[in-house]
């Protein structure tokens, strides 16, 4: 794609070099040819040192898709230093509503009924406004209390837009920079545009409610709002209403009355069994999305951004918490590796031995020392610098326990996600093994053995006829096909060294019996002559063995 030369394209390549230029990238500019959308004016007022906070302000100032981008960069720590993502990961979706006018005129449309006749009542002030919509409190005609989701007038364009115009600066320095192809910036505008495009999709969050619902069944003190299916649609979500407040709006007072150690376990629990068992996790349990109800029940009122994982995943992704959570550094390590993707510029070496030395450091530490959030972000940093790619699922996962590291620890200081990741890890390998004793899995293992006996016999026939024919080949592939042929001729020397002397050896016991003028040491002088050959050889064949082979094989 690459930079495109549109008009209207000019204001935003303006806003990113602007960016860059602030936060000393200025050759990232340079590279991918945006020093010309800058004036005078904004590269003189962008070399000042920023703070870490800025960059937040900054880029919640140009917009929503902007707002998610800071998000995404939240996990990346290969990307940015420690102070930016804790910036990032505290930046708060809050911004100007748009007017009841147009909320009227959006959920009328997509609705198609008039807002007094599908409710009977509807607030005209928001409960909360974010850069994709905003929520207000309606109450259903059979009196049902709801909020409905409303999505911002044309921001669907607007993220569109913005997301071209970001994929196309991606592609080029991926093409032109050493930079861009360390970090692959284009992999990263793909994950953002799909995670975007299905948080604009309002319907899916909707689904995501009810299978949250089915999945946190087992969790009495965890509630997901259900949605209104008639009253949904792409741009307009209705779900129940929730009565509680934010989690970190909560005073210390408050929070004494409540049983947060509980209520942090519980919850620690079912996003272990979202990610290990269920695989798909709320992938942003951010504090701001996270309630708790007046029945002291933790809520969680936000799921359009969920991630997915692989069962082979899981299975490894288990793995490695226990290994984290148990100080296990090398095995972190290679559990890491079976999970990503080597580049060519991959220092295995490097990666294995920093990741273990990560890990290995946080035995023993304090709790607050040794989240498991934090050390898995900390794993993407260093692949970025050792040139391993993790899949986005991996960063996802790192940025839901960071988040929920946080949450656990508002509700209760003292609570240690590592002993909650070893206490609850046998439970979650029984409930692997039973997942996949299920009656779909038992069904596809049937299929599987069902057509492994159709095709047997039409196989075993192949078989015998290539036999009979004369047909059998037997392919083996040698590690070093000289060594190996090496191997053998030692091999056939020694063992014709061992006859030649066992026969000079036998030679001279039978010769012993001919008596002869020429003697030596008072015995037949031929025979002497022979064992004096057969003891020299057989001196010089140990001699050989034991320095010429222990030389070689240093080599």
């Amino acid at each position: 794609m690459g930079i495109s030369l549109k008009p209207e394209y000019l204001k935003r390549y303006r806003d990113i070099a602007w960016l860059l230029m602030k936060y000393g990238r200025s050759d990232l500019v340079k590279q991918a040819g945006l020093e010309g959308a800058l004036d005078d004016e904004s590269a003189m007022t962008a070399v000042a040192a920023p703070q870490a906070i800025e960059l937040s302000k900054d880029l919640e100032k140009m917009g929503p898709t902007f707002v998610k981008l800071a998000q995404l960069l939240s996990t990346r720590a290969d990307l940015l230093p420690p102070p930016y993502l804790e910036a990032l990961a505290r930046l708060q979706d809050d911004v100007e509503p748009f007017s009841f006018q147009e909320v009227e005129e959006i959920v009328t449309n997509e609705l198609g009924v008039r807002l007094s006749k599908a409710f009977a009542h509807f607030e005209a002030q928001p409960v909360a406004a974010a850069s994709l919509g905003q929520v207000h409190r309606a109450e259903l005609r059979d009196g049902r209390e709801t909020v409905v989701k409303v999505q911002r007038p044309g921001i669907r364009e607007v993220v569109v837009k913005d997301l071209d115009i970001l994929q196309g600066i991606a592609e080029f320095l991926d093409s032109h920079t050493e930079t861009g192809q360390r970090y692959d910036f284009g992999q990263i505008l793909a994950e953002l545009r799909k995670s975007l495009l299905r948080e604009l999709d309002y319907r899916q969050e909707a689904r995501h409610l009810i299978t949250f619902n089915g999945n946190f069944r087992e969790f009495k003190r965890i509630v997901v709002p259900l949605p209104v299916e008639d009253y949904s649609t792409s741009r307009v979500l209705t779900m129940d209403y929730i009565h509680g407040r934010k989690i970190t709006s909560l005073s210390p007072l408050a929070l004494m009355e409540i049983d947060g150690y509980g209520l942090a376990e519980e919850l620690f629990h079912a996003y272990l069994k979202q990610i290990l068992i269920d695989g798909i996790f709320h992938a942003d349990p951010h504090p701001g999305n996270v309630f708790l109800t007046d029945d002291n029940r933790i809520a969680l009122i936000d799921v359009g951004m969920v991630g997915r994982i692989t069962p082979q995943a899981q299975e490894n992704i288990l793995q490695l918490l226990m290994a984290i959570s148990e100080g296990r550094g090398d095995e972190a390590a290679a559990l890491t590796i079976k999970l990503g993707e080597p580049k060519e510029s991959f220092e295995e070496e490097k990666f294995s031995r920093q990741v273990a030395d990560l890990v290995t450091q946080h035995q023993g530490s304090n709790v607050e020392d040794i989240d498991a959030g934090r050390v898995v972000l900390e794993i993407t940093r260093i692949s970025g610098e050792t040139g391993f790619r993790l899949p986005p699922e991996f960063t996802m996962i790192a940025k839901t326990l960071l988040n929920l590291d946080q949450i656990v620890h508002t509700l209760d200081p003292n609570f240690n996600p590592n002993a909650s990741i070893r206490q609850h890890a046998t439970e979650m390998m029984r409930e692997r093994v039973m997942k996949s004793l299920s009656a779909g899995s038992l069904f596809n293992t049937l299929l599987e053995a069902k057509g492994f006996v159709d095709k047997l016999p039409g196989r075993v026939n192949s078989f015998l006829d290539a036999i009979a024919n004369n047909e059998m080949k037997i392919k083996v592939e040698a590690i070093d096909e000289s060594k190996l042929m090496e191997g053998f001729q030692k091999i056939a020397n020694r063992i014709t060294m061992g006859l030649v002397i066992a026969a000079l050896i036998v030679g001279a016991a039978m010769l012993m019996r001919v008596e002869t003028s020429f003697k030596i040491f008072g015995y037949p002088g031929i025979a002497m002559i022979f064992f004096f050959i057969a003891a020299g050889a057989g001196l010089w064949f140990v001699f050989h063995m034991l320095f010429k082979d222990e030389t070689s094989e240093k080599k």
